[in-house]
């Protein structure tokens, strides 16, 4: 029998994505900022793009640990910026280690990133239900809001669009179609 997706079918890279990761509720502070420079370095390109230097992301990023990231210099810049492994934009390395500093200081105030993001959602994820992708918004007032008190504090790369892609990346709304057979396990996770 065939198993029905709503997209990521094509290719490998996508497909396991799809099946294993997107839109299942993520509450580790690492795979969150994980996510947040991914999404972030996205911006004008294609997901794929993006999950092809995945790996390539995580070595040049010290597997995404903020605290190092926080403190990196600009011979880390010097150094990323010539990485083939990644999006080479100065903007995009610079943001993901400001974006690393603000991390830290949003897990000082609320105790952890996870506390903070999820709150947005009253900790429980978000059944959209859609049949088709005209149904899936770019974004929302919640991808709005997270948005703007993220700019507030500081981060870059964290426009509404990229947030509401953060949303469904990690969990905190389902926009699996209904056809798809990811939708109920994700609907039964909330």
């Amino acid at each position: 029998m065939e198993v029905k997706r709503c997209w990521g079918g094509k290719e490998e890279l996508a497909r396991e994505y799809h099946d294993k990761e997107w839109g299942v509720p993520v509450h580790d502070d690492r795979i969150l900022f994980e996510f947040l420079i991914l999404e972030g370095a996205q911006a004008g390109l294609t997901w794929m793009t993006i999950l092809k230097r995945r790996e390539g992301y995580r070595k040049a990023f010290d597997n995404f640990d903020f605290n190092k990231i926080a403190k990196y210099e600009q011979k880390h810049v010097d150094i990323l910026i010539k990485d083939e492994g990644i999006i080479r934009n100065k903007l995009k390395i610079e943001s993901t280690i400001l974006n690393a500093k603000i991390f830290l200081e949003i897990r000082k105030e609320f105790g952890s990133f996870d506390k903070y993001i999820w709150a947005f959602v009253d900790n429980k994820p978000i059944n959209n239900n859609p049949k088709t992708w005209k149904e899936v918004p770019a974004k929302t007032e919640i991808s709005d809001k997270i948005s703007k008190d993220l700019k507030k504090r500081g981060m870059k790369f964290v426009g509404s669009t990229i947030m509401y892609a953060f949303m469904q990346a990690v969990g905190m709304v389902n926009d699996h179609l209904t056809f798809c057979f990811r939708h109920k396990e994700i609907s039964s996770m909330s």
